[in-house]
């Protein structure tokens, strides 16, 4: 009778275990671009910050990110290299890297920064995010539905600025300059401070999938920064330890919601 009770005392202990460390198993990854301004008005040239991170921004759990391979930024028609002004800095014992960027001329200009791909075990693959964010600069709305040539990337539908609580949001999905069709997109809002609590755990990311033109919308519930990451396979394979193993491409790109007040 003893053994029977320690071993079901095991199981259970097991089966707790298990379900604590299941949801940080299946939280999503994402590529994070966050300026200090996405919206500059006005008539005179101006410096944001933009932080690129690597982490899990619903839960803020915040993750390695080495050095970009590239960053820069996509001004009508044309890339600036920004690679010269990231600095290093650690949030929660994490790398993470802040840029800087001057505006000097009105137009839609779009930020993205490249990572060098991570290797991921618990899903036996490699992760490469190729991250975008719009900045709106002195009132000329002209540019924020321009590809930039990445490998993956969301072009914008919906204007990806000025945007209220509740507006919907429409994007299309590229890899290799083509419409993705039925590409996965997950969807999470970034929590900072931790302020908003999930009831269950499916309430953390939000997953659609693109049309068959790549296309997906959704509405954004709460006023903030929401990033979109659109998922699919690379078509080639990546050396891990000696053996070839998949690598997902993640498009992903930052919008940001204001309440009406």
């Amino acid at each position: 009778m003893e053994s029977f009770f320690k071993k079901t005392d095991l199981y259970f202990f097991l089966v707790v275990t298990l379900s604590w460390l299941a949801p940080s198993i299946c939280l999503a990854h994402f590529g994070v671009l966050l300026p200090s301004d996405d919206i500059v008005e006005g008539n005179e040239s101006h410096q944001i910050t933009l932080s690129c991170q690597f982490m899990h921004p619903f839960e803020q759990g915040f993750m390695e990110l080495e050095k970009p391979m590239s960053f820069a930024m996509f001004v009508k028609g044309e890339n600036k290299d920004l690679f010269n002004s990231l600095k290093k800095q650690s949030v929660d014992g994490c790398t993470t890297w802040v840029g800087t960027a001057d505006l000097e001329r009105p137009g839609d200009h779009i930020f993205y920064f490249v990572p060098k791909p991570y290797w991921e075990p618990a899903e036996d693959c490699y992760i490469q995010h190729f991250t975008k964010v719009v900045v709106n600069a002195f009132g000329l709305e002209e540019g924020w539905d321009q590809p930039v040539g990445l490998k993956t990337e969301i072009i914008p539908l919906t204007r990806p600025y000025g945007l209220w609580t509740g507006n919907i949001f429409v994007g299309q999905v590229l890899v290799d300059g083509k419409p993705a069709p039925d590409s996965e997109i997950e969807i999470e809002f970034y929590n900072k401070d931790k302020k908003v609590e999930a009831p269950a755990g499916p309430y953390i990311t939000q997953v659609v999938h693109t049309d068959s033109q790549g296309i997906f919308s959704y509405a954004m519930p709460k006023e903030g920064w929401w990033g979109f990451a659109a998922l699919n396979e690379a078509s080639e394979k990546m050396k891990h330890e000696g053996r070839e193993v998949a690598v997902e491409l993640g498009a992903v790109l930052w919008i940001h919601v204001a309440d009406m007040r």
